[in-house]
């Protein structure tokens, strides 16, 4: 399997997480960290954010719509169709984000750029298990 190299709308992509992240900050003095925000969405309620997530998930969900929209066709994108290896993976990122206190958006986009020592090392630990992971399901494997 070959991923296609894409530095332009990935430069594109990560700009715009960057000023999400950057304006969620400025307006709300929150972290854009998905986890946390779709943790928050259900009671019991911590504070009066509740709008302000419910927009931000909303964003999240409309966001390839528009892109849909201008572009004339899906985003592309490849799932497995493997049930069991994505319900263990899902319960592998789910698991890491309590464990890690945060996800890859709060650790690593928002907490890199406040220059946490927490964040770098949970950046550096998924990082390299996800390294790890596709060498040993391309190379190992042979998925």
């Amino acid at each position: 399997m070959i991923t296609e190299f894409t530095p332009l709308s990935s430069l594109a992509g990560g700009a715009l997480i960057g000023l999400s992240a950057v304006l969620l900050m400025a307006f709300n003095g929150r972290i854009a960290g998905i986890s946390g925000i779709v943790s928050r969405l259900f009671p019991p309620y911590e504070d009066g954010g509740l709008t302000m997530r419910l927009a931000f998930v909303a964003g999240l969900i409309i966001a390839p719509l528009l892109v849909m929209a201008v572009i004339g066709r899906r985003p592309e994108q490849v799932v497995s169709g493997n049930f069991a290896l994505m319900t263990v993976a899902g319960a592998c990122v789910g698991f890491g984000s309590v464990f890690g206190s945060g996800c890859t958006s709060g650790h690593g986009v928002c907490g890199l750029s406040r220059l946490s020592a927490r964040s770098l090392v949970a950046t550096m630990t998924f990082m390299t298990t996800a390294a790890l992971v596709v060498l040993v399901l391309r190379h190992v494997v042979g998925g």
